[in-house]
């Protein structure tokens, strides 16, 4: 059986990436927070080891003692607005994490590596969180081929009540006022369930030899900020109001940015259509357009109301 490291593995994706794993691999969860990794450990079954990626003898350490044949890169500073006020914090781990674990990964000869990245990545970038993860996307892609070790991304917008979704923050809104504050009400986002962003990790890992050295996506739908709270409102009271923006924002996201077109294919897996963008390759029968969260197909009602309706157990105090 082999063995996968999460790094960042007890944050909200890591945590649901151990119990989707674990029952066909050796899975080991590393984070920098005590306290939440002997909550995650407790909540996914798999042993949590301390590691901070922004130091690479921490990360040096750590894959000498557990050594992975697969390493799944979620570790990450994500908010945006934090990083525009504090760029070295986010630059450190998301940048120079990301390198130290590439680096450390190569040297241990670790077999596949897959890298956690964002819709905020794609042209054109917005903001330096958007920034660092579009870095991130460039050295995975440009290292794979020169060793051994494999690697990839994948890329997918909002997870739907993960930390630092707008979900949990309007929740603790209403719960203390009855008023949600939103900053862009006609800004429209990409919403993924944790389901389906799992799977494109597992989709990653199961076809590495067709994503290596590449950006991987899939079709999501999105929504309307000003319809998500309308129905928030309709269903349980109170009201939402506008307030300041936030640094950082902009109006649409993007899965795939229009300077990616002519380097992506379309392909399907599991019967879902997936987007495999690669930098530097064109492609003989490239994406015609572009996917962005104001052209994407729109979540129904009925799909609005089954993620709003549908938080997570709070199984971390």
């Amino acid at each position: 059986m082999s063995t996968v490291l999460i790094t960042g593995g007890s944050g909200f994706l890591g945590r649901r990436l151990a119990v989707a794993l674990r029952g066909r691999h050796r899975v080991v969860l590393a984070a920098r927070n005590h306290k939440l990794n002997h909550a995650a450990e407790h909540f996914t079954g798999c042993p949590v080891i301390p590691m901070d990626v922004a130091h690479i003898e921490a990360v040096r350490d750590v894959f000498g003692e557990i050594r992975p044949e697969i390493v799944v890169h979620a570790a990450a500073t994500k908010f945006v607005d934090l990083a525009e006020r504090q760029p070295l914090e986010c630059i450190d781990v998301n940048v120079v994490g990301s390198e130290n674990v590439a680096r450390v990964a190569i040297e241990k000869g670790v077999a596949a590596v897959v890298g956690i990245s964002t819709d905020k990545a794609a042209p054109p970038v917005r903001n330096t969180y958007g920034l660092t993860k579009a870095l991130m996307e460039r050295m995975f892609c440009a290292l794979d081929g020169k060793t051994a070790t494999r690697f990839a991304c994948v890329r997918y917008g909002n997870v739907a009540w993960s930390t630092g979704s707008v979900l949990p923050i309007w929740k603790r809104m209403h719960e203390s006022t009855g008023v949600i504050g939103t900053t862009g009400p006609d800004m429209t986002r990409f919403f993924f369930t944790v389901d389906s962003a799992v799977a494109l990790v597992l989709t990653a890992l199961d076809h590495m030899e067709d994503v290596r050295g590449r950006v991987l996506g899939r079709e999501m739908k999105s929504a309307r900020i000003r319809d998500i709270l309308d129905l928030w409102i309709k269903t349980r009271g109170g009201r939402w109001e506008p307030i300041a923006g936030r640094p950082g924002e902009r109006t649409d996201e993007y899965l795939l940015g229009d300077a990616e077109l002519p380097f992506t294919v379309e392909r399907r897996f599991d019967g879902i259509r997936h987007f495999v963008i690669s930098f530097n390759q064109r492609a003989a029968e490239p994406v015609a357009a572009g996917l962005s969260s104001a052209t994407a197909v729109r979540l129904s009602e009925a799909e609005i109301l089954d993620i709003i309706g549908s938080p997570p157990v709070e199984e971390l105090k």
